[in-house]
């Protein structure tokens, strides 16, 4: 990712942040080589911490490619905010409204032109009280089956070190220890040409907050709860 390539905004993005970040965390970085070099992409990161998406932004920035983040439509009305984010290639998302189609169909042309969109699949800081992740929403699954792209899964644990949900403390001690790892695309093969029933979208979904679960846990150690309660319409097995 050349700083020709990058343009003037995005530049000034990374010079702002990522000198900031350098000093603030100290970073153990893996699996670089699964978030694919070029092409449209679906990140699936969990989520700790409010400072989560910086964190991330770091790893997927060092493994070279520039992170698309969905956020408020709202917020990209603010004058010069909105404009800077626009021009760094983040993504406006109406939410509970008439217009949630559009910002799907904006998701779509964001994967098919080749960029590297990141999508919270708990939609939120997780409610588990030992930050396990929990019951993921459809939004990921309902893209890849849309688009085909590949979704990668991406862990990180030490966010929470720095602004933890919990008590909302901050901590400004530098080089506070972040793991953050990328895995292999999880496998949704098996659903390839299947339409978005809410069936397969859940399923599609359990397949990839299950893969998140467990790899955290490598990171992490301990032994995960299960990611959702037995349900009628949903598979009630805890798939280890």
């Amino acid at each position: 990712m050349t700083r020709r390539r990058l343009g003037f905004w995005r530049r000034f993005a990374v010079a702002v942040v990522k000198p900031v970040l350098t000093v603030w965390t100290r970073r153990d970085w893996r699996g670089m080589e699964h978030v694919p070099p070029s092409g449209g992409v679906i990140i699936v990161p969990n989520h700790l911490s409010h400072f989560d998406p910086l964190v991330s932004a770091h790893f997927i920035y060092d493994s070279g490619r520039w992170p698309s983040y969905l956020g408020k439509a709202s917020v990209f009305k603010v004058p010069v905010i909105g404009k800077i984010l626009l021009k760094c290639q983040q993504i406006p998302v109406e939410r509970g409204t008439v217009d949630a189609a559009r910002s799907l169909e904006a998701l779509d042309r964001a994967v098919r032109s080749g960029a590297a969109v990141v999508i919270y699949p708990e939609g939120t800081t997780t409610r588990e009280p030992e930050l396990w992740p929990m019951r993921g929403k459809t939004g990921a699954a309902r893209l890849a089956l849309a688009t085909g792209a590949p979704v990668v899964p991406v862990v990180m644990w030490g966010p929470q070190r720095i602004f933890d949900p919990r008590t909302k403390k901050v901590s400004l001690r530098p080089r506070t220890p972040v793991t953050v790892v990328a895995g292999p695309p999880v496998d949704l093969s098996r659903w390839t040409g299947a339409a978005p029933s809410k069936a397969v979208l859940d399923e599609m979904t359990d397949a990839i907050m299950l893969r998140l679960r467990d790899m955290l846990a490598e990171i992490r150690g301990g032994t995960p709860p299960p990611i959702w309660s037995a349900q009628p319409n949903r598979r009630t097995e805890d798939r280890a």
